[in-house]
């Protein structure tokens, strides 16, 4: 049951993957996000920026949380990684911090909240569904299903086996019993037979 839910829900993120592409980022990291509104028959674009304070990475529950100052006033989003509202996600800056939970921010304000900028070069987002990760997963499912053809055509010759041997073992049964009831009969008859001689000689 645990691996078809995880089967589903990897099935769900390539289909969401294959619309948009989520760059690699951590906490620390600034992020441009860009959310599509819908207002009535109409909609449009709106973009929040802040500093990654946090992540989860729950398969298709995954989320994580954006921090934004401006003018004095914080404001922190909880964003779905997979939600369809989300239009595209920026790496704007990557930060060097040592934690993955970023709470301690909250408590800091000023420069005493900046982070240092750290390039970590050129990354692949653990959710980023490469040609060589698509290849294997489409290679494994046709393994499955070569050993579950396997496995029902083994059992197919198992119940063909076991009825020739039901019947095998039927045919032997029925003959076993035609020649009990022969000698039987031939032994009746003999009995008949010398009662008869019997009887004859006493006369």
């Amino acid at each position: 049951m645990k691996n078809l839910i995880q089967k589903k829900e990897k099935e769900q993120i390539e289909k969401l993957l294959s619309k948009k592409s989520i760059p690699a980022f951590r906490s620390g990291d600034t992020l441009k996000v860009t959310l599509k509104i819908v207002e009535g028959e109409r909609s449009r674009s709106q973009a929040f920026e802040g500093v990654c304070i946090a992540r989860k990475n729950s398969s298709i529950n995954s989320k994580f949380t954006l921090r934004k100052s401006s003018h004095g006033e914080v404001v922190e989003r909880v964003f779905p990684l997979f939600s369809p509202s989300i239009e595209k996600i920026e790496v704007i800056r990557k930060g060097d911090v040592k934690r993955a939970k970023l709470y301690y921010l909250r408590n800091r304000t000023g420069k005493r909240a900046r982070i240092a900028d750290l390039d970590r070069g050129d990354e692949v987002d653990q959710y980023a569904m490469t040609e060589e990760s698509i290849v294997n997963d489409e290679k494994k499912d046709i393994e499955d299903k070569k050993i579950t053809e396997n496995k029902n055509y083994d059992n197919i010759n198992e119940k063909k086996l076991d009825d020739q041997n039901k019947k095998t073992d039927n045919k032997e049964e029925e003959s076993v019993a035609s020649e009990n009831n022969l000698n039987k009969e031939k032994s009746e008859s003999a009995a008949s037979e010398a009662d008869k001689t019997k009887d004859e000689t006493k006369s």
